[in-house]
């Protein structure tokens, strides 16, 4: 055999060693078990399915997720634990579960009293938002991909909430966290509990209302069926829904399908913000046709509200250095953007 013969040999050999080496590679699947409190049939519970569909339809089948829905593992606020010890790989409930965890969730969970929309709200988050809030996350070994900002949440209630008045002794489900501060120093009597468990507290009267999610989201939960009251447009909260990764297996993750997963958030986020604001409308115009009262409060109410708001959050943010770091990112943002002075 020649020296040229020789060398083809070895380049093709080589060649097919590296080439099985690659298959190998693009072979290989990894698997994703992600959690969310929204049942399937809800808006969001169908934006997340097509979320699904779009990572796995996006690479190719290499990337798999399990979605599991309305809670079905763990309790909502059990979902971040879940993801970080390996019982589930990734969490799509909020941030503002784990404010027992660290106070500075708050501020990546719902920044009560603040942003106006959701794109306001998005704009902070790739904007500098983003490094400030994953190394919270980094911290208990997860890793922020996202959030799917689906805009103001509406309350549910059985009787009239008109105005700040109408919040004295208002008893309501609230989620844990800086809410409850706010709402008790309004007046109101909120009772933390799980999401889950809201459409039985109303139906069996141990709540006046709730603080559950959007209008049409509430309208798929069936909590209209219920109550004949809420508050619309919202003023209260604009959660950020999240989608957080157990760390060790987003870094396993190889960088293309890193990058599909990135790519698929923005679009959910894009899609749910979109979304809604065709969808609470179309709700809000349904629910007037059936006899609910939507209530929408006074530029001076939602300033009471708003200035409620501005003072809890300070005292949040000298809980942590990290929810201070996180009080401070916003309101230079929303400073600068004229929605605060």
């Amino acid at each position: 055999m020649n020296t040229i013969t020789k060398s083809l040999t070895g380049l093709l050999v080589a060649g097919m060693v590296a080439g099985a080496g690659f298959a190998a590679t693009a072979a290989e699947t990894y698997t994703l078990r992600i959690q969310t409190h929204y049942a399937p049939e809800t808006v969001s519970g169908k934006l997340a399915a097509q979320f699904v569909d779009d990572v796995q339809t996006m690479s190719n089948g290499q990337l798999k997720i399990e979605m599991f829905y309305s809670s079905s593992v763990v309790k909502s606020v059990e979902t971040f634990d879940a993801a970080a010890t390996g019982i589930l790989d990734g969490d799509m409930t909020g941030g503002a579960y784990q404010t027992g965890k660290n106070p500075a969730f708050q501020f990546v969970g719902d920044i009560m009293g603040g942003y106006d929309t959701p794109w306001q709200q998005y704009a902070w988050l790739y904007n500098g938002g983003f490094e400030a809030a994953n190394k919270l996350y980094n911290k208990y070994d997860m890793e922020l991909i996202g959030w799917w900002v689906y805009g103001q949440e509406s309350l549910a209630s059985s009787k009239p909430i008109r105005g700040i008045d109408d919040l004295k002794d208002f008893k309501f489900r609230s989620p844990p966290g800086l809410e409850t501060e706010i709402f008790a120093s309004l007046g109101a009597k909120p009772i933390v509990m799980d999401f889950t468990e809201i459409f039985t507290a109303l139906e069996t009267k141990i709540i006046d209302g709730a603080d559950a999610s959007g209008l049409a989201n509430n309208v798929g939960l069936g909590l209209y069926d219920l109550v004949k009251h809420a508050t619309y447009p919202g003023f209260h909260s604009m959660p950020s829904d999240h989608l957080a990764i157990n760390k060790a297996k987003w870094d396993a993750l190889p960088e293309h399908l890193k990058r599909i997963m990135q790519v698929a958030m923005q679009k959910l986020a894009f899609q749910t913000a979109m979304t809604f604001e065709i969808k609470n409308s179309e709700a809000a115009a349904k629910l007037r046709a059936q006899g609910v009262t939507l209530h929408d409060w006074s530029a001076e109410d939602r300033a009471t509200f708003r200035k409620a708001a501005q003072t809890a959050w300070q005292g949040w943010a000298d809980k942590t250095p990290e929810a201070r770091a996180l009080v401070d990112s916003h309101v230079k943002f929303l400073t600068q953007l004229g929605l605060i002075n």
